[in-house]
């Protein structure tokens, strides 16, 4: 026998897996079979599904006792879905609760691996990645493996985990404590429900961490519209990077890498940018490089950047005791995207050519 079978033949708490489904008449009943037997309860969400999916589950759940079914009359979306899903799951005093997506796109296999580090009491939150693998270019498309890069970057500002990667990956495991400390209720009805669960753990002090899974992509096409999505997740994460700052590290306990956010953002919009404006209006239109206006423009940039290096060291710092190991790829990444953009100055500005001063 091995360790991961003896592990879940001696577990004795009670696994739940949330389903949300939106026509998915295709890939719902494969993914309902595909469970594994340690999960005592299955729940599926059907959100106003308008083909064959709801009587596809109905089926399922005659020759599944595990299964219950919660109905949205209408698409209230995937955030929503969720929320009817970990509610029900509360109500029903399982241990873990664990989601995984009706488009059979998770791979049963790593289940365990999943929820294993919340049983164990390692964690109270874990989160799926995909990136980890080394056969994930190989796997997943490349505007995918691209967009999952940005938002992974952009993500970490929101929600303080520095450390995890693969922030839209979907398959994940909560202890039934750690959600009932967040305000579940209020996740975002659509697509950014992933960031904003990661803010809401983080806010409550829950510690967190990444688990390998295998990316599984078939012939079904993504419904996210790229051009809707994209303002729509800048607005929330800007939204929710706000929030955990001003909550953790204002109101609730004064720390100083708000001070250097704010100096960071202040010599970055309100000093850089309006004097790089100046800058190029007069080298493009009058043919003069004002050195003062050069001078200034540089020495704003290069604060706002180094502020912003010790914001983010103290909020890695902040944090470290959230996670359960920290990913050096994670950091190397974010350190070289820094070092970059301060080495960039220079080269955008040359002095030469520059004129006297003005």
């Amino acid at each position: 026998m091995s360790e991961k079978e003896l592990q879940i033949k001696t577990y004795t708490g009670a696994v739940c897996v949330i389903i949300p489904a939106f026509n998915e008449e295709i890939h719902i009943k494969n993914t309902l079979m595909g469970i594994p037997k340690f999960v005592r309860r299955i729940i599926v969400v059907n959100d106003g599904s308008t083909d064959l999916t709801e009587q596809i589950i109905q089926e399922c759940i005659k020759r599944d006792s595990r299964i219950s079914l919660v109905t949205h009359n209408q698409n209230m979306g995937l955030g929503n879905s969720l929320i009817s899903g970990y509610l029900e799951s509360l109500s029903l005093g399982v241990d873990v609760i664990a989601v995984m997506a009706g488009d059979n796109q998770m791979d049963p296999n790593d289940l365990w691996a999943v929820v294993s580090p919340v049983v164990n009491g390692k964690v109270d939150y874990v989160k799926g990645n995909r990136l980890l693998r080394g056969d994930v270019r190989k796997i997943m498309p490349g505007y995918r493996y691209f967009g999952n890069s940005l938002l992974t970057f952009l993500t970490k500002f929101a929600t303080g985990y520095w450390h995890v990667i693969d922030p839209q990956c979907g398959y994940t495991a909560i202890s039934s404590e750690a959600l009932r400390r967040i305000p579940i209720s209020e996740l975002t009805p659509g697509y950014g429900y992933n960031a904003q669960i990661l803010n809401m753990l983080n806010i409550a002090e829950m510690r967190v961490c990444d688990v390998e899974v295998r990316p599984v992509y078939g012939p079904n096409t993504s419904k996210i519209q790229l051009w809707k999505y994209i303002p729509v997740i800048m607005g929330l994460l800007t939204k929710l990077f706000t929030k955990r700052i001003l909550q953790k590290y204002l109101w609730r306990d004064f720390h100083p890498l708000v001070l250097f956010y704010f100096l960071s953002l202040f010599n970055g919009v309100l000093v850089a940018l309006p004097l790089g404006i100046r800058f190029f209006y007069y080298y493009f239109l009058r043919g003069v490089a004002p050195t003062t206006t050069l001078i200034l423009t540089s020495l704003a940039i290069n604060i706002s950047i180094l502020s912003l290096f010790f914001a983010i060291w103290m909020d890695m710092e902040g944090n470290k005791h959230l996670c359960l190991t920290v990913s050096w790829k994670s950091v190397k990444q974010l350190w070289m995207i820094l070092v970059v953009l301060q080495e960039t100055v220079s080269m955008v500005l040359p002095i030469g050519m520059v004129s006297p001063l003005m």
